[in-house]
């Protein structure tokens, strides 16, 4: 991904860099894939192989929120 920051200071001196959406929405999803690689990467670790039928997980969650 090629960004093309422009760099602004605001009246207080703070400096700020803008980009066009396009570029922030890029960015965006890069950082969502990232989160989810993580996130994966977590679930891994804490993985006991264990595996229930999704109707089987229904019927659980059925009677826990009876």
């Amino acid at each position: 991904m090629t960004l093309h920051p422009q760099y602004i200071t605001d009246t207080a001196g703070k400096k700020m860099v803008v980009l066009s959406t396009k570029e922030f929405n890029s960015l965006i999803e890069e950082l969502e894939d990232i989160e989810d690689v993580r996130l994966y990467d977590q679930a891994m670790k804490s993985d006991t192989g264990e595996r229930i039928s999704f109707s089987d997980y229904l019927k659980k969650r059925k009677k826990k929120n009876a």
